[in-house]
C-alpha cells in the first residue's frame, strides 16, 4: 500500500540535494514524490514467491545429493565390525586393551570432524556448494580405501582423523537440499535425507562385517590370494571407498551449484548493500546471537544426545539378561528387532511426516515428539516387567507389547529431520547457511563422540547396582527429553508468519 503524496509548499523549490537512491543520475530533480527506485528495478512480488512456492522439488537433483550423503555414515560405521580384531592384530595388545584403542579410532573420527566442521561450512558460503562437497568427497574416500590396508595402531589413527577432516560432505549436502527446497516442499526433501543416512548405518556395518577377511570367510574365492590374506580388511574399506568414488564421480557430473541461485538482498542504495555484506561477512558470535539461532541449537543438540544414547543402549538393553532389567534377547532377535526399527523409521520419515509437517509445522512436530519421548522411554522397560512374570500369559503379552510399542515410538524420530528444517528457517541469512549448518553438525559429532560410550556405561552401572529396579537409565533419559516441548516456543513460526503474510498481500 503506498501512502498519499503530500503537498509541497507554495513556490517551494525542488530539492537537488541528493539523487535518488538507484538512479544514478545527480541531475535529477529529487522532491517527496520522487520514486525511491527507477523503473526495471528487480523486486520480488507477491505473485513470484507464490510462484517460489510451487516449483516442484528437484528430484534427480536430491537423489545425487542423497546418494552422496550415505557415504559418511557408511564410512563412519563399515569399521565396527571388525575394528576390534583389526586392533588386537595390529597392535598385538592385550585383550583388556582392546575395548579402550577401538573406541578411541571409533570416536576419533567425529571428534576431527567437530574441529574442522565450521571451516567447511564457510568455505561452503564462500567458494560454493559443489566444489567443496566434490573436494571434500574425495578427501573422505582415499582414506577410508586406505584404512583396511594399515598395518600398525598408528596408521588406523592417522587414516581415521584424515577421513574426518574432510568432513564438508554432509554440511554441503544438508545446505544444497535446503537451497533446493522451497517451504512446501522441503519437509520431503529432508525426509529423503534422512532415510539415506539411515541406509549408510544400515550398509555400513553389514558391508563391513559380510567383507572383513574374505579369504577366512569366502577362501573358495579369496583363498588364494596373497594381498587379502596379508591385508584381511583390505575388501571391506574398498568396497566403502568405490562405493564413494561414484559418489565422487556423480557429484562432479550431475550435481547443480545452489549457492549462486539463492536469492540475496539486493543492493538497492548503500543501506541495502551494507545489509547484504554484514549478512555474507557475519561472525559466528553474531550468528550464535541471531534470533532463534541459540534455541534452535539447543534443539537439535538435545535431540542427537537422546538419539545417540537409544542407538547405543538400546542393542546392550535388549541382550542384557531379563533378571537384570533387560530384554535377555539372542543376536538373532536383536537383528530382527534391528531391522523393525529401521523399517519402523523409514515409514514414519517418508509417509507420515512430509503431511503430518505441512499440517502441523516443524514446531508442531517437535512439540508433538517432546511428548511422546518420555512416554515412549519409560514403556521401554515395562517389556521387562512383563517378562519377569515368566508366566505364558505374559510373555505372549511381552511380543504384542514390545513391537508395537517399538513401531509407534520410532516416530519421535520424526524431530530429527523436524529440527533441520527449523535450523534452516533460523539461519539470518541464506549466505551464513552453510556456516549454520556446521556448527550445528559440529555439536552433532562431539555429542556423537562421547555420548554411546558414556550411556552405555550409565546403564551397565544401572544394571549391576538394579537402582530403581535396573530401569534407572530409561528415568534419566525420559528426563532428558522433558524440556523439548518448552524450549520449541522461543523458536520463530516461519510458517505461519509467511501464511500470514500471503493473506495480508491477498
Amino acid at each position: 500500500m503506498v501512502a498519499s503524496p503530500k503537498s509541497s509548499p507554495a513556490g517551494a523549490e525542488p530539492s537537488r540535494e541528493r539523487s535518488a537512491p538507484g538512479l544514478g543520475d545527480e541531475n535529477v530533480l529529487v522532491d517527496e514524490t520522487t520514486a525511491l527506485l527507477k523503473p526495471g528495478t528487480a523486486i520480488q512480488s507477491t505473485e513470484e514467491i507464490h510462484k517460489d512456492d510451487e516449483k516442484p522439488l528437484p528430484k534427480f537433483q536430491i537423489m545425487l545429493l542423497c546418494y552422496a550423503r550415505a557415504m559418511e555414515p557408511l564410512a563412519f560405521f563399515s569399521i565396527f565390525p571388525y575394528v576390534s580384531q583389526m586392533v588386537q592384530e595390529n597392535g598385538n595388545v592385550a585383550d583388556t586393551d582392546v575395548g579402550f584403542y577401538s573406541g578411541l579410532i571409533e570416536s576419533l573420527f567425529s571428534v576431527t570432524q567437530a574441529m574442522v566442521m565450521v571451516l567447511w561450512g564457510r568455505a561452503a558460503d564462500r567458494f560454493g556448494r559443489k566444489r567443496v562437497l566434490v573436494l571434500s568427497m574425495i578427501g573422505v574416500t582415499v582414506p577410508t580405501g586406505l584404512f583396511g590396508m594399515a598395518k600398525s595402531i598408528q596408521q588406523m589413527i592417522m587414516f581415521r582423523c584424515l577421513a574426518g577432516i574432510f568432513a564438508g560432505p554432509i554440511v554441503t549436502i544438508r545446505t544444497m537440499i535446503a537451497e533446493h527446497s522451497t517451504p512446501k516442499t522441503q519437509a520431503r526433501a529432508f525426509s529423503w535425507f534422512a532415510f539415506s543416512g539411515n541406509l549408510g548405518m544400515f550398509f555400513g556395518p553389514l558391508m563391513g562385517g559380510a567383507l572383513a577377511n574374505p579369504a577366512a570367510q569366502y577362501p573358495g574365492i579369496f583363498g588364494d590370494i596373497a594381498f587379502f590374506k596379508n591385508y584381511p580388511y583390505a575388501l571391506s574399506s574398498l568396497v566403502v571407498a568405490l562405493v564413494g568414488s561414484t559418489a565422487v564421480v556423480s557429484s562432479a557430473l550431475f550435481v547443480e551449484e545452489t549457492l549462486e541461485k539463492t536469492p540475496t538482498p539486493e543492493s538497492n542504495g548503500e543501506e541495502a548493500g551494507a545489509h547484504s555484506l554484514s549478512q555474507s561477512t557475519m561472525s559466528t558470535r553474531d550468528l550464535l546471537t541471531s534470533p532463534g539461532v541459540g534455541s534452535a541449537l539447543y534443539i537439535y543438540g538435545n535431540l542427537m544426545v537422546l538419539a545417540f544414547a537409544f542407538t547405543a543402549i538400546v542393542p546392550v538393553f535388549w541382550f542384557t539378561p531379563i533378571k537384570f532389567g533387560g530384554y535377555g534377547f539372542t543376536p538373532l532377535q536383536i537383528s530382527l528387532m534391528m531391522g523393525l526399527n529401521g523399517a519402523a523409521q523409514a515409514t514414519w520419515l517418508l509417509l507420515v511426516f512430509p503431511p503430518l509437517e505441512r499440517r502441523i509445522g516443524s514446531k508442531g512436530v517437535i512439540r508433538l515428539c517432546g511428548y511422546a519421548y518420555p512416554a515412549f522411554f519409560m514403556l521401554l522397560p515395562m517389556g521387562n516387567v512383563l517378562l519377569r512374570r515368566g508366566t505364558d500369559a505374559s510373555v505372549n503379552a511381552f511380543w504384542i507389547f514390545m513391537p508395537t510399542v517399538l513401531v509407534l515410538g520410532c516416530g519421535v524420530s520424526m524431530s530429527f529431520t523436524a529440527i533441520q528444517l527449523l535450523v534452516n528457517d533460523v539461519s539470518p541469512s541464506p549466505r551464513v547457511l552453510g556456516t549454520l549448518n556446521a556448527l550445528a553438525l559440529t555439536c552433532m559429532s562431539l555429542l556423537r563422540a562421547v555420548c554411546p560410550a558414556s550411556f552405555t556405561s550409565l546403564f551397565a552401572i544401572g544394571a549391576g547396582t538394579q537402582l530403581a529396579g535396573g530401569y534407572a537409565i530409561w528415568i534419566l533419559l525420559a528426563l532428558l527429553a522433558t524440556p523439548l516441548s518448552y524450549v520449541v516456543r522461543y523458536l520463530p513460526d516461519r510458517k505461519k508468519a509467511h501464511k500470514r503474510q500471503n493473506s495480508q498481500d491477498n
